[in-house]
C-alpha cells in the first residue's frame, strides 16, 4: 500500500557543497536559485533525505570511516611488530641479566647488543606513532633492557650509559634504575653464600646509593610513574640490611668459635710437660 505523502519544506542553499548537490540532484530536487522549495515526499525517505543535506551526502560519513581505518589498520601492524620486538628485548634482557649472575659476561654483553639494535629498530619503526611508542609494553621492554645493562656494567666497574646512549626515553630508563635494585640485591645474595660478607657490604653500599638517587624523582605520576618503584626499593634495602647485618654477626660469632676451637685444641702447655 502506498504511503500517504507529506509535504516538506526544505531550503535549497546556494554554494551547498558538490555532494550535497549530488544528493539532491539523485532526488530530482536541485534547483539551482530557488531558495526554497516544496518537496511531495513520502514518510519513509525524508530522514535519508534530511541526513544527506545536512552531512553533504551519504558517502561523506563513509568516506571519513575509510580514512580512519586506513590508520588504524597501519596502527595494528604496527602495533603486532611492536608486540614481536618489545618481546624479543625481554628475553634478551632476561637472558643478559642471567649470564651476568653466573659470570658469563661475553655472553651477556652479546645478547644486549643484540637487544639494543631491537631497541633502536623500535624506536624507527614507531617514530610516527608516539601513541604506540610511549605505551605499558614498550615501556616494559625498556625497562628491562636497562636494567640488564647497568648489572653489567656494575659487575664489571665499567661506567653506566645514559638514556640518551641506550636510546630510551628518560622515564623508562628511571623506571630501569628500580628494577636495577631488585638485580643488585641478587647480586650480593651470591656474594653472602660464597662468604664474601666484605664485598657483599659494598655491594650494600651501592644499593643504599642507587635508591638515594632514585628517591630524588619526586614527579608526578602523569611524567613518571616511579613511586611504586621507590617503595619496592625500600623494601628491598631495608630486607638486605638485615641480611648483611645477620651476616656480619654470624661472621663475627664463627671467628670467636674458630679461635676458642684453636686454643682448645693446642692445649695447655704445662699439662703437656707433666
Amino acid at each position: 500500500m502506498a504511503r500517504d505523502p507529506k509535504r516538506v519544506f526544505l531550503p535549497v542553499m546556494e554554494g551547498r557543497n558538490d555532494a550535497g548537490r549530488r544528493g539532491l540532484a539523485s532526488f530530482g530536487l536541485l534547483e539551482i536559485g530557488i531558495p526554497l522549495m516544496v518537496v511531495w515526499i513520502g514518510r519513509g525517505h525524508i530522514f535519508k533525505l534530511l541526513f544527506e543535506l545536512l552531512s553533504g551526502g551519504s558517502m561523506g560519513i563513509e568516506g571519513i570511516i575509510e580514512e580512519i581505518m586506513a590508520v588504524l589498520d597501519e596502527k595494528d601492524v604496527l602495533r603486532e611488530e611492536a608486540l614481536r620486538l618489545t618481546r624479543e628485548v625481554i628475553r634478551l634482557s632476561g637472558d643478559a641479566v642471567k649470564a651476568v649472575h653466573r659470570g658469563d659476561f661475553e655472553s651477556a654483553r652479546k645478547q644486549l647488543d643484540e637487544a639494543r639494535e631491537i631497541v633502536k629498530k623500535l624506536r624507527e619503526k614507531l617514530a610516527r606513532h608516539p601513541d604506540l611508542y610511549y605505551t605499558g609494553y614498550v615501556q616494559s621492554a625498556h625497562q628491562e633492557y636497562v636494567e640488564a645493562t647497568l648489572l653489567l656494567h656494575y659487575v664489571l666497574g665499567e661506567p653506566f650509559l645514559g638514556p640518551k646512549e641506550l636510546g630510551v626515553p628518560e622515564a623508562d630508563y628511571a623506571l630501569g634504575i628500580g628494577d636495577f635494585i631488585g638485580e643488585l640485591r641478587r647480586y650480593f645474595l651470591r656474594l653472602l653464600i660464597d662468604g664474601d660478607v666484605e664485598a657483599a657490604e659494598r655491594v650494600y653500599g651501592d644499593m643504599e646509593g642507587v635508591y638515594n638517587a632514585l628517591m630524588r624523582l619526586g614527579y608526578p605520576k602523569g611524567l613518571v610513574n616511579v613511586r611504586g618503584k621507590q617503595d619496592q626499593a625500600r623494601h628491598i634495602v631495608e630486607r638486605t640490611l638485615e641480611d648483611l647485618t645477620r651476616a656480619k654477626l654470624s661472621k663475627a660469632l664463627e671467628e670467636k668459635l674458630q679461635k676458642v676451637l684453636e686454643v682448645a685444641l693446642e692445649g695447655d702447655p704445662e699439662d703437656e710437660g707433666e
